[in-house]
């Protein structure tokens, strides 16, 4: 495939501890493929690994780093993002290296793969998504983008829960209005479970992660014919368990493990009456969509809010005067991530020394008052500067600076913090 040098492009990037996939979208065409290793091929996973070479400063990555690790030629370094969160030093060769630099550089040596369609400094924008975000994981993040040091500062995080939300809303409708569920192989089954509250507006999308573990492991591997029969059998309860008292519309199996011809109790009995779908690109394809979204906004999504486990699940504001008239002001919309969420602000108090922030639950429908005292408040009318964010997913830190009140006071330097509970 020919591109123009000049074509900018917007990519998913998957980021796993044992594979990675890379997916893109060349400006203006709004269609996103995924990058494989092998020209004309679906070989889309990279493995997440290093190799260094014996005695020399030179250094392999994915499937390369396997093929020199496994002839010898070097040190195979894996998990490198196990490693990362780890933060535990890796010694090769008597050398101490950081794993997040390691990370790093696998991570820069994997976007190379982009010169098939372009050049990574024609990165535009980049959503890299993987299957949990939690404070460790966005340091670990944080500190490789930085290292990265990639000519773009358009780069956002989401789970691959909302990589899979990204990817379902750019579907046709009657594929998840009602429900999809998608199933991975991995230390079990992992499923996503996609449902949509019609009732609420805008109107709400869950998804449910559930767990399913497998006896495979168990048997001996001279007994693979009986190890197909049992996954077969699991996986056929398990698609009733997930699809029980639910209308399920499409599902998506993502991964290996999924034969069709060893798989044919379970997988008749999820083609009744639904789509099916089998891959293994979706998360780097939905995340691919959910940066092209924020570039570019669908009405379509305007319709819909979801309500993953990273989100914000309350609206947060304030009544003030606004030229004479009582109004509300929106500091936090429910909906974003909570760890992108943030505002600041400068208003006026003019009368006594408290705050009131409204605090509404979009998934119960119910809210409640915070107040926050500024003990020691100077004066009866102050200029205020207030900074909201979110360290935790549930928990809101608030925190006042005094600005004085021009020639008539100045300011005292205070500030005053608190942290409240949302949920």
């Amino acid at each position: 495939m020919g591109l123009l040098g000049s074509d900018r492009v917007v990519v998913g990037y998957d980021l796993g501890n044992e594979f990675s996939q890379i997916s893109f979208s060349v400006s203006g065409s709004g269609k996103v493929e995924t990058l494989s290793q092998v020209a004309g091929t679906e070989d889309y996973n990279i493995p997440t690994a290093l190799c260094k070479r014996n005695g020399v400063n030179q250094w392999y990555y994915g499937r390369e780093a396997l093929r020199q690790g496994e002839a010898e030629q070097g040190i195979l370094v894996e998990n490198l993002l196990e490693l990362a969160l780890d933060g535990e030093p890796v010694l090769i060769e008597g050398e101490s290296f950081d794993p997040v630099a390691l990370l790093t550089l696998f991570f820069k040596r994997s976007l190379g793969l982009l010169a098939q369609v372009s050049s990574p400094d024609k990165i535009s924008a980049m959503m890299i998504t993987c299957e949990v975000l939690d404070a460790r994981m966005l340091d670990v993040l944080r500190r490789m983008m930085a290292g990265a040091r990639l000519k773009t500062d358009r780069i956002v995080f989401q789970n691959h829960m909302e990589s899979y939300y990204s990817f379902m809303l750019r579907q046709p409708e009657e594929l998840w209005a009602h429900g999809s569920v998608l199933l991975r192989r991995e230390n079990g089954i992992r499923a996503y479970c996609m449902e949509c509250n019609k009732r609420t507006e805008p109107k709400v999308v869950f998804i449910e992660e559930r767990i399913f573990p497998l006896k495979d492991g168990e048997l001996l591997p001279e007994e693979e014919s009986l190890r197909q029969e049992l996954l077969d059998r699991e996986l056929l309860e398990i698609s009733r368990e997930v699809c029980r008292e639910k209308m399920v519309e499409s599902v998506f199996l993502i991964g290996d493990g999924f034969d069709q011809e060893q798989m044919r109790e379970s997988l008749r009995f999820l083609c009744r009456k639904r789509r099916v779908f089998q891959g293994n690109n979706l998360f780097s394809k939905g995340a691919c969509m959910g940066m092209q979204e924020r570039l570019d906004p669908d009405p379509l999504w305007k319709k819909y809010a979801f309500l993953g486990k990273d989100k914000l699940k309350a609206n947060i504001g304030m009544d003030i005067l606004r030229q004479g008239e009582a109004s509300y002001y929106a500091l936090l919309d429910a909906g974003v991530n909570w760890y992108e969420a943030g505002q600041e602000l400068d208003f006026y108090l003019r009368d006594g020394n408290e705050i009131t922030l409204k605090i509404m639950q979009l998934t119960e429908n119910s809210g409640k008052l915070a107040q926050m005292v500024l003990e020691d408040l100077p004066g009866n009318v102050a200029r205020l500067h207030a900074s909201l964010y979110l360290e935790e997913e549930n928990v809101l830190t608030v925190e006042v600076r005094d600005l004085g009140f021009g020639e008539i006071r100045p300011s005292s330097g205070r500030v005053w913090r608190e942290k409240i509970e949302l949920y």
